[in-house]
């Protein structure tokens, strides 16, 4: 390259270009985000502005060396630099003002930097005439150019047609056509203006029938999508002639719609809704998303069974049979649900109920509903609510969002197919809440009977009369439904099942069950009364029957393999011989104490899964009067242990006991089974017993169990659960149950032959329970005097 040594060179900064190149005299903006590229722009800005720019031949390459640069490239005028937030990234304007050449590289770290030799244009040997005909040739194809490219202002042939500088006028084009690098990059290369111009012309001819394509497929497209829409506006005329000669309701969807709409004998409003939708939906083009969403729309509200109703039996007698076929005990729903088809037969108008049964797991809530459903002829729907906590899953989503449906109680009427099913909303409370709302909220409406005729679902937007649903709910526990909801629902409670009572569903319900299920019959397995007994008291604890279904499934897989096999033709169980079919019993049986001890009571408490007899130990020793508590109480339990101790120093005289105990003794209480969280009032009267004893060293009777809550003056109080307690101190032995005075009209809810198994003793006042459960001392015998009794206090015993 003899032309770079006669021209003086000058050092700059070089920054490499990526698909870009500039011609002299021409703007060119870029941005910039390259650590080197960055660090040269920096250089050259803290100098006199004049930065080389040259292009990569390679623009996949993100630090290109030296060899990836070409060697001709352009020095430019830094015109406006700006940095965008972080420093990372510039925008960049700069002015190319003349053509360069790398002669040397002095460094290449952190940016490229080296000697740069100005190379001129070269004069033309060519008569004027040929060269204004090529500048005329090159305008024409850039006139053509601008107009077909369609994103470039026709003013700017305003800059360069009035040139005759062939230099200029090819400088201007090249910079401003969209061309490959590669080939602008061999223009800018072209020392010879004329050549120059000669090579631009060709390129630009090119250009011009490649774009002359693209835009007879441009033609070709629109004048498709014209037709397209030509199609439409004709289809939408002849829906127009269709409905002036009354033939739109004829063999398409539209028509089938409105003929359906009209048919269902619908409410004014809700017929004038739907009727709107579908001409709505016969105005929207064909596929269309909003067109999809009204049909989903239709379609659902047409599914619903407005006005659709089964005739509802009123046969009381047949009622009561199909209710005592299904079920054992139960007797308050059974007399509940025969209340409600005598006042439905007697006045139809009536509108229909709605129920909690509330129990314990396993005591029949859910299947007792579908029993109901039999006995009453009504479509059953179950809606389980556990863990539901969405609004939205109520009341559902509004139909314009997508995937948008009905709330779970609309969905349930579409599957039931008439409008007075009845419902089971399962685990009512069970229901959570969060940020998408309070899905027990919303079942308010649905639920009150005063509202539900006109209940509105987000999807649907239309009120659906809810006033014929039989409503049965069910829950475990009233604790966790808000008062609101449970104010509006007749709660009936199902207790736990007594031992005899498990024996009877199993004998007449589980087992037939069972056999059938397993494809055994009466004859190939028997199982007595004792071995049902057995498999109840060792191998189940529970309040309901789940498990003890369960180990009847057990046995009847085992008996089916035997004789599947061969082995026996059938298998006849007795108490004594469960070890081969369920293993070793799981449950110790219930153990009687023999021995009155001191500081040992029997408590009575209620859980999830029914009454159980619980343990109060204290022991009283000489120390600083600490009271230590122990096996994992809560709050509750803490404070009536605290409220006893109270008790006993008010009435320390009385009671025979130091006036100083609290001083000088420390006394532990602990309840066994310290693994299991224990709280409630109802052990008062128990640990306060327990602390008498072990201060007064007079045991405690061991046939008495007892419970009720205790108060700082002595009187109990009344507590809940006495069913449950009753049967748990019935199966544990106990002979003498002890309850607050304000728990004797619960009496009568008692199972009867609990009620005959044990004496009850009705106290109101600490005092009673003392005399009644301490065993007497020989000296108090001799005495006959045991406690001053306080006025106003009465105790009496129930003996059966």
């Amino acid at each position: 390259m003899g032309f770079i040594n006669k021209e003086a060179s000058r050092s700059l900064p070089i920054l490499a270009l990526r698909g870009l190149n500039i011609f002299p005299g021409m703007m060119l903006n870029f941005d910039v985000e390259r650590p080197a590229s960055l660090s040269a722009l920096n250089q050259a800005m803290s100098g006199n502005q004049e930065i080389f720019l040259v292009t990569q031949k390679d623009i996949a390459a993100d630090i290109p060396t030296i060899n990836d640069l070409y060697n001709i490239g352009m020095v430019c005028r830094i015109r406006q630099m700006v940095r965008q937030p972080g420093g990372k990234l510039c925008k960049v304007m700069v002015e190319g003002v003349y053509r360069g050449a790398i002669k040397e590289i002095i460094y290449d770290t952190p940016n490229f930097y080296g000697d740069i030799v100005r190379v001129p244009d070269k004069a033309d040997k060519v008569d004027s005439a040929k060269a204004e005909a090529l500048i005329r040739t090159a305008l024409g194809y850039f006139d053509e150019y601008v107009r077909l490219s369609g994103n470039m202002a026709p003013e700017m042939l305003l800059n360069v047609v009035m040139s005759k500088d062939p230099a200029f006028v090819s400088n201007f084009i090249a910079q401003n056509v969209h061309l490959l690098y590669t080939e602008k990059q061999n223009i800018l290369e072209e020392l010879h203006p004329i050549r120059r111009l000669e090579k631009l012309v060709d390129l630009l001819n090119h250009e011009l029938d490649v774009m002359s394509i693209e835009q007879e497929l441009a033609e070709a497209t629109n004048e498709q999508m014209s037709k397209n829409q030509r199609e439409f506006y004709l289809r939408e005329e002849m829906k127009i002639i269709q409905q002036e000669l009354g033939e739109d309701d004829i063999g398409d969807e539209i028509g089938e719609f409105r003929e359906k709409i009209r048919s269902m004998n619908l409410e004014k409003a809700v017929e004038e809704k739907l009727l709107k939708e579908v001409s709505h939906l016969a105005k929207q083009p064909f596929g269309s998303v909003e067109a999809t969403v009204i049909r989903n729309y239709i379609e659902t509200c047409l599914e619903l069974p407005w006005g659709v109703k089964t005739e509802e039996s009123l046969d009381i007698d047949a009622a009561k049979k199909m209710l005592d076929e299904d079920h054992f005990g139960l007797e308050k729903v059974k007399e509940r649900i025969i209340e409600y088809l005598a006042v439905r037969k007697l006045s139809p108008a009536m509108k229909s109920s709605l129920i909690c049964l509330v129990g314990p797991p396993g005591t029949g809530k859910t299947s007792i509903a579908m029993s109901i459903a039999r006995a009453t002829n009504r479509n059953l729907v179950r809606i389980s609510l556990g863990g539901v906590h969405d609004e939205a899953e109520i009341r559902g989503h509004r139909k314009t969002y997508v995937g948008a449906m009905p709330g779970r109680i609309v969905n349930g009427l579409r599957q039931a197919k008439s409008s007075n099913p009845l419902m089971v909303l399962d685990e009512i409370d069970k229901l959570g809440s969060d940020y998408r709302g309070d899905p027990s909220a919303a079942l308010l409406e649905a639920l009150d009977p005063e509202q539900n005729a006109t209940f509105r679902d987000n999807f649907l937007e239309l009120p659906y009369d809810l006033s014929d649903v039989f409503f049965i709910t069910t829950a475990n526990t009233t604790e966790t439904i808000p008062k609101a909801l449970l104010d509006r629902m007749e709660v009936i409670e199902l207790y736990s099942y007594t031992d005899e009572e498990k024996l009877h569903i199993a004998k007449n319900h589980l087992l037939p069950k069972q056999r059938k299920k397993h494809g055994l019959n009466g004859r190939q397995l028997k199982v007595s009364d004792d071995a049902i007994r057995e498999i109840i008291s060792l191998y189940t604890r529970e309040a309901g029957v789940r498990s003890l279904e369960r180990r009847l499934a057990a046995v009847c897989r085992k008996a089916a393999v035997i004789i599947g096999s061969g082995e026996k033709k059938s298998i006849s169980l007795r108490a004594g011989t469960l070890n081969t079919y369920l293993g070793a019993p799981k449950f110790k049986p219930e153990q009687t104490r023999l021995n009155d001890e001191v500081g040992l009571v029997r408590g009575l408490a209620w859980t999830s899964v029914g009454g159980e007899v619980l343990d109060v130990e204290v022991a009283a020793v000489d120390g600083t009067g600490k009271l230590e508590l122990t096996g994992n109480l809560g709050d509750v339990m803490k404070e009536s242990c605290h409220a006893a101790v109270t008790y006993i120093r008010s009435r320390a005289e009385a009671l025979g006991i130091d006036k100083e105990f609290y001083k000088n003794k420390d006394i532990h209480i602990h309840f066994p089974e310290a693994a299991v969280p224990k709280d409630g009032p109802s052990a008062g009267i128990t640990i306060c017993l327990a602390i008498i004893s072990a201060l007064t060293g007079r045991p405690v009777r061991h046939d008495v169990a007892m419970t009720g809550e205790i108060s700082l003056r002595g009187r109990v109080l009344p507590i809940g659960g006495l069913k449950e307690k009753t049967m748990a101190a019935m199966r544990n032995g106990v002979k003498t149950v002890i309850i607050p005075a304000d728990n004797e009209t619960d009496l009568a809810e008692i199972d009867p032959r609990v009620y005959a198994a044990l004496n009850f003793i009705i106290v109101d006042h600490m005092d009673k329970v003392v005399e009644n459960a301490l065993v007497r001392s020989d000296k108090d015998n001799k005495n006959e005097v045991l406690i001053p009794v306080a006025p106003k206090i009465s105790g009496r015993e129930l003996r059966q």
